[in-house]
């Protein structure tokens, strides 16, 4: 296992290197002027403004030496200073991951807790109208847009029935937390603050309801296909041969062979969550990482894209390290060299 973690090591350190490579090359040749895009127009008609911003930022250099200045600063720790906001980017990326990272976090308890739970009554109850009804609805969260059902989710439980706040992460009357993990919830909890707990999770319950609506349908649906396969083996017949309870057979015995799967799929799913979540952060109006870097790309902000980029890149690769780990977890025949 050893030698094993410490050649995704390197190989993850070849990728994010890669990954560093493409994202520079594409935010550079995009065909837009970032020195148009952050100055006035006052401001671009004066060339020895557009000169001093050119060189504040490294614009006026070479490509090839605008990359090996940014790897190089990058291995120091330095991703380099925001265009848009004048700080380092790490600082930003500290300050607006921890939201994202909270709410992808709650979407897949959801949709890890529904999806599971609608896959097992799908699987056991198949063909009849209790499975009916959970296909369709595995189907609705794959197919329904986020940005729409966000849209339909808002109108209804905030706009009409008034149930659940219309965005941010906290009320302004309660205390911004600082000092903490960034996480609300969690800090909430540590420091015995329920009021911020509850109004967190006021804040925090539709944005992850909508986000988590997706993975739960792939997860459903995943879950209900290993499962059935999983139920028409030898093993499975022996165990209703012996009389053992039904809920024994398919959770004790067929679920944990129909897991693995699944896994991959929550895996790739929470992935999915913390790089893809504009939208979502948008409609609800959620300090993440989705705004922060729809912000980023749209005034050209290099180093910021890159930062969002690489930041992305890693929780991939660490994701994907994890689920390989759970594999041999939860089946002892799996064995890393």
């Amino acid at each position: 296992m050893f030698r094993y973690l410490i050649r995704r090591l390197l190989l993850m350190v070849v990728l994010l290197l890669g990954v560093s490579v493409m994202v520079f090359l594409i935010s550079h040749m995009v065909p837009s002027n970032p020195v148009a895009a952050n100055l006035s127009q006052t401001a671009m008609n004066d060339p020895e403004i557009v000169a001093a911003y050119e060189a504040k930022w490294g614009l006026d250099k070479p490509l090839h030496e605008q990359y090996i200045v940014y790897m190089s600063n990058m291995l120091r720790g330095d991703f380099g200073t925001s265009i848009r906001t004048g700080r380092p980017v790490l600082q930003d990326l500290a300050q607006y991951f921890p939201a994202t990272l909270e709410l992808s976090i709650f979407a897949m308890i959801i949709a890890i807790v529904l999806g599971v739970g609608f896959g097992i009554l799908s699987a056991i109850f198949q063909n009849k109208p209790a499975d009916q009804i959970l296909r369709a609805i595995s189907v609705s969260g794959v197919s329904l847009p986020s940005f729409w059902f966000a849209l339909l989710v808002m109108s209804v439980f905030c706009g009409k029935l008034k149930w659940f706040p219309s965005g941010g992460r906290i009320d302004p009357r309660i205390f911004n937390p600082t000092g903490g993990t960034g996480l609300y919830v969690l800090d909430a909890i540590s420091w015995g603050d329920w009021e911020m707990l509850a109004n967190s999770l006021s804040h925090l319950i539709l944005p992850a309801m909508v986000l988590g609506f997706f993975t739960m349908g792939l997860i459903t649906r995943q879950t209900r296909s290993n499962l059935l396969e999983a139920m028409s083996m030898d093993y499975i017949r022996t165990a209703r041969s012996k009389g053992m309870k039904e809920s024994r057979v398919v959770v004790g015995h067929a679920l944990n062979n129909a897991l693995i799967p699944v896994i991959t799929v929550s895996g790739m799913g929470f992935c999915n969550l913390l790089g893809g979540m504009v939208f979502v952060e948008k409609i609800f109006s959620w300090p993440g990482i989705g705004q922060y870097a729809y912000l980023s790309a749209t005034t050209l902000d290099f180093p910021a894209i890159c930062g969002v980029s690489l930041l992305i890149a890693v929780t991939y690769v660490v994701v994907n390290l994890l689920i390989d780990i759970l594999y041999g977890v939860i089946d002892p025949r799996i064995r890393y060299q």
